[in-house]
């Protein structure tokens, strides 16, 4: 399995995820810088968290541009594994793949902790060797998390499974309905705010995040022997 890390002006978390592939699943990921217009070698593509672009007019807004997302959008409708973790998942919103907005903390004020995590769906190619209902350890660095959409979206997120992940017990940032990672409608396109790749061996306070990461190469497994 391959993995694609576009890496934009401002991305600062690209190697804690393309380490996170080597260390946890051995497999080949590679860094891509946003000017990269092609990325039909890789299997899967994980948008980093950062401040790309320097947050400029909305977190996200610039980077929805660079040529790389024209791939990544393709790529996301093909039925290939896309995450966006943090500001990569600003981006994905701002790209039109999630639903909703990530706004401003409730408190105005930047958190960086570990925070806990309710899995909400385990059937999903990002969650299939979680427990559903289990909640685990994440960590947080956030100044924008605050997840917000209209109601109808809401019904509709709820309605098809589409929220992954839940802040269980306090809620960091004020995110609407208590959520931290939502998927796309076909469920291959997970956006969460929290940072699994920060998570994946105990020295770092917790391993939760490694399943995420297994669960992804089971599922594009699984895919290849039907196909």
């Amino acid at each position: 399995m391959r993995f694609a890390v576009p890496i934009f002006p401002g991305s600062n978390c690209d190697w804690d995820c393309i380490h996170g592939v080597e260390d946890v699943l051995g497999e080949e990921v590679k860094p891509v810088w946003h000017q990269t217009s092609d990325l039909d070698g890789f299997d899967a593509v994980i948008l980093p968290g950062g401040f790309s672009y320097g947050d400029y007019l909305r977190a996200g807004a610039l980077a929805r541009y660079s040529p790389v997302m024209e791939s990544v959008v393709n790529a996301a409708n093909e039925g290939k594994l896309v995450i966006g973790i943090c500001n990569g998942f600003q981006i994905l919103q701002e790209t039109g793949l999630l639903p909703g907005a990530l706004m401003q903390n409730n408190h105005l004020q930047f958190r960086c902790n570990f925070t806990t995590l309710r899995v909400e769906n385990n059937q999903t190619p990002f969650t299939n060797q979680y427990k559903l209902g289990e909640t685990i350890e994440i960590p947080i660095a956030h100044g924008q998390g605050n997840f917000t959409c209209d109601p109808n979206t809401l019904m509709e997120l709820q309605a098809n499974n589409q929220i992954l992940f839940r802040y269980a017990g306090t809620n960091p940032n004020g995110s609407l309905d208590q959520i931290a990672g939502i998927t796309n409608r076909n469920g291959n396109v997970l956006g969460m705010m929290p940072h699994p790749e920060r998570a994946i061996v105990d020295w770092m306070g917790s391993a939760d995040g490694t399943r995420l990461f297994t669960s992804m190469l089971q599922a594009w497994k699984e895919n290849q022997g039907a196909a």
